[in-house]
């Protein structure tokens, strides 16, 4: 039996760790996964060589990197997805996709790109749990339709939203609800919170640990800028800062789809 340690310099929130773990699904030398996303590890406990764990992680573009292997003849859980578990992907499931609603309604009634672009952040992560329940129990090849169907209709939403940010861009639009974007991104800054700390729960009891992860997660910096740019387009009259939040976004939510369609190879 062997311990490999992994940096994975990309994993910094919880649904980095349900693309890993569907892409290691159904390797029967794996043993264990023990994911520490404040720091970026994963350590997996296995038998055989690392080489084809590695190269699996590598297509992921993570930035996965090799750090240690030694043989352990600590005790080990077979991998299996229990009944917490399951509630918990439920749960943040459940929370993502209804934010999902809320913000890409109020995104459009208020006329701002940064909040209809967060609404597909939340869907893009959405998406990563709904895929994680249901690849459980199914096959390689199902795992693979689902994850790539995901990943077409997550690019086709955010080239679409790309689109209509250059076209307000060049045209004359009004002004967004700086209020209610501020509001609602607060809202929906509160719920990813609670996600993370959903899924984290149970992994470390260290204050410390979960507040550094929470605070790193490139959902809580998106919904802080999405704040930021309704602040912005106060303070400056302007729509500008609006667009621009929800450009960066967008490539964001692309770059997630990316990931996905990586799981479909």
């Amino acid at each position: 039996m062997f311990k490999t340690i992994f940096k994975i310099s990309k994993m910094d929130c919880a649904s980095e760790e349900q693309l890993i773990r569907m892409k290691l699904d159904g390797r029967n030398e794996i043993k264990n996964l023990d994911f520490d996303i404040p720091n970026r590890k994963l350590t997996i406990v296995h038998t055989g060589e690392s080489n084809e764990i590695n190269n699996l992680l590598r297509e992921l573009n993570l930035g996965s990197e090799l750090v240690s292997n030694t043989e352990t003849d600590e005790p080990v859980n077979i991998i299996q997805t229990n009944k917490k578990e399951r509630k918990m992907l439920w749960t943040v499931l459940i929370i993502n996709i209804s934010f999902f609603v809320i913000e890409i309604i109020t995104g459009f009634i208020t006329n701002s790109m940064g909040l209809v672009a967060d609404s597909l952040d939340m869907l893009a992560d959405g998406i990563v749990y709904g895929l994680a329940l249901l690849a459980v129990g199914g096959t390689v090849a199902r795992k693979k339709n689902i994850a790539k169907f995901a990943g077409y209709f997550q690019i086709v939403l955010a080239l679409i939203g790309f689109t209509e940010v250059v076209r307000r861009f060049i045209g004359i639009e009004k002004m967004p609800d700086f209020q209610t974007m501020i509001i609602v991104s607060i809202f929906a800054l509160i719920a990813n919170v609670i996600c993370l700390f959903l899924l984290q729960k149970g992994k470390s009891k260290e204050a410390h640990m979960q507040a550094s992860m929470i605070f790193t997660s490139n959902d809580v910096i998106i919904n802080t800028g999405v704040i930021t740019a309704g602040l912005l387009v106060n303070w400056l009259n302007s729509s500008y800062p609006d667009l621009i939040i929800g450009a960066i976004v967008f490539i964001i939510v692309a770059r997630g789809a990316y990931r996905i369609l990586q799981l479909a190879k």
